[in-house]
């Protein structure tokens, strides 16, 4: 049974509970991974409540204490302690899932959270847990069993939980669940922190995003009722030296072992959060080469501080940008403003800086936001039918010299006619009110999409105007004479289709 306490998480838990309680003999491996605040502990702690069995918290530790703390965890949880004190990991796993697995006839678990911690100490330890699913699969360690046994390993180090099954890791091919947790999206968002009013719903969600644990670390300031609340609230936390948030996306950086030189890997964060999203201008803004960045960007994609996308006309030309809101305001606010920050001059640094929250983080925000409802929302009418995942992409229109992007733009699903590409929709995205200007454009940008090279216009494409403020009377009047034209506000991003 799924537990009231948890909140959403529907597929999560369902995918957790049968992996767990399959009635298969034997010993079976999972993985769950995802960034620091998502609710992975939450979640996993309430899955051993409902199962049984053990949940043990890894720290930064020496091999000693940590197979000690290991112990105590299987001790107070199971009251049973080992003879001795384990002699290494492959020891105390094997002990470990050989208890649980004497353990009565239900299916049993073993939560090993914050596993890479223990990977830093304890090299041989992927080894181990390798060792004792081969020993298991050939039937010698478990063949006395009474119980199946499920083992889980939890970590926040995306870059090192995502290597665990991958390339030559030891473990490569005997997971049975491989499971990523991503943040609410901001219609979860809103219903987690119960806010009614869409404006400031979307004010909050463009700061913190869908991290599941702001919530309770932002408490004590309470939850913003209307958008004329934000400084104040941002004072009391975000912008707050004496607040943990203050420095969260220092926490969120160091986390990662891999990220060894921080002073490149803040500027990466820093260009991106700037508005440069392509490799190039990137390295540019390094003073580096494309090809000296290179690892750094793959670092901070598998460390999931930044997403790549591809631009769904051009093949080998990715964007990039950052992946957390929150990291976003951290480069953007909160370390251009340090010293003012630190000696409480919140509220003016705030006023000073509004002009650049409003561009460039409600703005990129909200774009991530339109093309999230037309992926996972938006019905097949409102797109003109079955459309594949919008991206943003870029539009040159060479008779001006200009470059323009265009916020969303998705691709119909199904068969294509050889290399062509058959645009379903094109779409953009302004956090301020929208006029019939907006909608010209839209045309114009359309046309040129469609004189493309390689590139068609499915004949029942829609064009998609989304604003955060709504529309001029001017504009409303004319998309109501355009059956393929599309408004789209806060409204509708959050409660319609």
């Amino acid at each position: 049974m799924r537990p009231s306490s948890l909140y959403d998480r529907e597929a999560e838990w369902e995918d957790l509970s049968r992996f767990a309680s399959l009635p298969r003999p034997g010993l079976r491996l999972g993985i769950v991974y995802g960034r620091r605040r998502f609710g992975k502990s939450f979640l996993l702690r309430r899955l051993v409540e409902a199962m049984g069995g053990v949940y043990h918290l890894a720290l930064r530790e020496e091999r000693r204490p940590a197979l000690d703390r290991f112990a105590n965890s299987l001790s107070r949880q199971l009251q049973w302690a080992p003879p001795q004190p384990f002699h290494d990991w492959i020891d105390a796993m094997e002990q470990a899932v050989s208890v649980l697995g004497t353990r009565g006839t239900q299916p049993q678990v073993l939560v090993i959270d914050e596993y890479p911690y223990l990977q830093q100490n304890n090299p041989d330890l992927d080894s181990a847990v390798q060792a004792l699913m081969d020993e298991a699969a050939a039937g010698g360690l478990a063949e006395r069993w009474t119980a199946p046994v499920g083992v889980v390993l939890c970590g926040s180090a995306m870059s090192v939980m995502t290597q665990v099954l991958s390339g030559t890791s030891p473990l490569r091919g005997r997971a049975t669940l491989d499971m990523p947790l991503a943040p609410f999206d901001y219609r979860q968002a809103r219903g987690y922190w119960n806010i009614h009013d869409l404006a400031t719903a979307f004010a909050i969600d463009a700061v913190v995003g869908g991290a599941a644990g702001y919530k309770d670390l932002t408490a004590d300031a309470g939850i913003p009722d209307r958008p004329d609340d934000l400084p104040a609230w941002l004072a009391a936390t975000v912008l707050n030296p004496s607040h943990v948030l203050f420095r969260e996306d220092d926490y969120l950086l160091r986390e990662d072992p891999r990220v060894t030189d921080e002073a490149t890997y803040y500027s990466l964060l820093g260009a991106v959060a700037d508005g440069r999203t392509t490799p190039t201008k990137i390295a540019e803004a390094l003073a580096r080469t494309s090809n000296d960045i290179s690892h750094h960007l793959g670092v901070m994609t598998t460390a999931g501080f930044v997403v790549r996308h591809e631009d769904l006309l051009a093949d080998r030309r990715p964007l990039y940008r950052v992946a957390d809101p929150i990291v976003r305001f951290h480069h953007l606010i909160n370390r251009r403003h340090r010293a003012r920050l630190e000696d409480r001059h919140a509220l003016e640094v705030w006023a000073d800086a509004e002009a650049t929250y409003r561009s460039g983080i409600v703005g990129p925000h909200f774009e991530s936001m339109c093309r999230l409802w037309t992926n996972r929302y938006a019905s097949e009418v409102t797109l003109g039918g079955s459309a594949g995942p919008s991206a943003s992409v870029q539009v040159n229109d060479r008779r001006r010299r200009q470059s323009f992007e265009l916020d969303v733009v998705a691709l119909r699903r199904g068969p294509r006619a050889g290399r062509t590409k058959t645009i379903q929709l094109i779409g953009e995205a302004k956090a301020y009110q929208l006029d019939v200007d907006a909608l010209e454009r839209l045309d114009r940008l359309g046309d040129l999409l469609a004189g493309r090279s390689g590139v068609t216009q499915s004949p029942t494409a829609k064009r998609l105007l989304f604003s955060a403020r709504g529309f001029t009377p001017e504009l409303a009047a004319a998309a109501h004479t355009r059956p393929d034209v599309e408004l789209v506000d806060l409204d509708r991003l959050y409660e319609g289709d």
